[in-house]
């Protein structure tokens, strides 16, 4: 599949470079260059884009103004976030973005990602758009960056300011505050059982009382449940075994 992409980055240097390993892939047919958002939306305006990649620290309109933009487009291209800083990852999840890469950008990082875009761009066009995309988080896994799907987040606990969190088979660490997610996760089914612990409450297989107080069993892993969470944690359950009996 030959990719059109756009480069966006207020560095000449860093447009430079990025634009010279976009060309050098061979899964790429031309590579549009913008200096700033601004520049961006004007070559979108009379041009249509596989992806664009997009730095987010940008004078003006920055890098994730710019795709919440994108995003409204009636076929919004793929966006792919290339940055020297991680703290662009909480936004970035909630976007949907196809992939988030760390400067300085290596060649092979960067044909992952293309691989990526080339990916979503071969859907169907008349096959009907997902209600929503999949929120997404861009996690550290051995020297590389992934989309950790939302979905297969299990508990999330807090680790100063960051949060670690859970899945089936591992666990990441990532730059955000428990209290941001526990906000931005409620409408998922996520329930904040205590000031260090958030779980996806259709996971719970039990709440129990022991000798210390409540805990809930997750995966076999036993979390606490503190005093003040108690009350809400047990309705929310309750709520949710009536709607399971009544559907």
């Amino acid at each position: 599949m030959s990719l059109v992409v756009l480069a966006v980055d207020d560095e000449p240097p860093a447009l430079d470079e990025l634009a010279y390993l976009l060309n050098a892939d061979g899964r790429v047919a031309h590579v549009h260059r913008a200096g700033d958002a601004t520049e961006a939306l004007r070559v979108l305006r009379d041009t249509e884009v596989d992806a664009v990649f997009l730095d987010i620290r940008m004078p003006g309109l920055d890098g994730m103004e710019l795709a919440r933009i994108l995003r409204r487009f009636a076929r919004p291209p793929a966006i792919v976030f290339v940055t020297a800083y991680d703290d662009g990852a909480v936004d970035a999840f909630d976007l949907g973005v196809t992939d988030y890469v760390r400067k300085p950008v290596r060649a092979e990082r960067l044909g992952e990602s293309l691989r990526r875009v080339a990916g979503s761009r071969l859907a169907p066009v008349a096959a009907p758009a997902p209600p929503a995309d999949e929120p997404t988080i861009p996690v550290e896994l051995a020297g590389t960056t992934r989309m950790l799907p939302r979905s297969s987040v299990r508990w999330v606990e807090a680790q100063g300011d960051y949060a670690r969190l859970h899945t089936a088979d591992a666990s990441h660490l990532v730059r955000v505050s428990l209290a941001t997610l526990a906000e931005r996760w409620a409408d998922a089914g996520f329930v904040r059982i205590h000031r260090s612990y958030l779980v996806q409450i259709r996971l719970i297989a039990e709440l129990r009382l022991t000798g210390s107080g409540y805990v809930v069993s997750v995966d076999g892993v036993e979390l606490p449940v503190s005093r003040r969470h108690t009350r809400e944690l047990k309705d929310r359950l309750i709520r949710a075994a009536k709607h399971d009996w009544t559907r």
